[in-house]
């Protein structure tokens, strides 16, 4: 088993920096990132059924989201080839970031111990991330279950922006 990973974010704090590798020959990074909100999602494993429909789901709102100012990235540790695949094939815009060496899903504390049929082993949990222009965490979602879950990341961010009282400022 690896070793145990940082502490989830807390609200408030800033989140870990990061710089992957990501689909359609692109990069994503905090730096990169600065000055506008997003979205940081984790998980499991490309093309899988869960992960297939909470990334058509991202998919599906990700208009509405950009027209907020707020981008989208998932991350898993699947290699290039099978985010490129997944991303071709269910037509998914947003960047998917590949995080090979483990250092990012480490860092945000989503690497864990899981348990499937009494046998243990190390895997992402399933988890998403709203961070503000600044790079600090506005809010997080921790074993996240797919369904309803991109709805409830939007009324966050509706709730958010009325908070703001600027409509693009979360």
């Amino acid at each position: 088993m690896s070793k145990v990973s940082p502490p989830f974010p807390e609200p408030g704090s800033a989140v870990p920096d990061f710089d992957m590798a990501a689909s359609g020959g692109r990069r994503v990074s905090l730096g990169s990132l600065r000055g506008q909100p997003f979205v940081l999602y984790f998980y499991p494993k490309a093309s899988t059924s869960g992960c297939t429909k909470e990334a058509c789901e991202f998919e599906a709102a990700l208009a509405d989201l950009q027209k907020e100012g707020i981008s989208v990235i998932g991350v898993s540790r699947d290699g290039m080839p099978a985010l490129e695949k997944f991303a071709a094939d269910h037509g998914l815009t947003f960047p998917l970031a590949s995080d090979g060496d483990g250092h990012v899903t480490e860092a945000y504390g989503v690497w864990v111990e899981k348990s499937m049929y009494g046998r243990k082993y190390m895997g992402i949990e399933r988890a998403t991330f709203l961070v503000d222009a600044t790079g600090h965490l506005l809010q997080a979602w921790r074993k996240v279950k797919v369904t309803n879950h991109v709805t409830a990341v939007r009324k966050a961010i509706a709730t958010l922006l009325l908070q703001a009282g600027t409509g693009h400022q979360a």
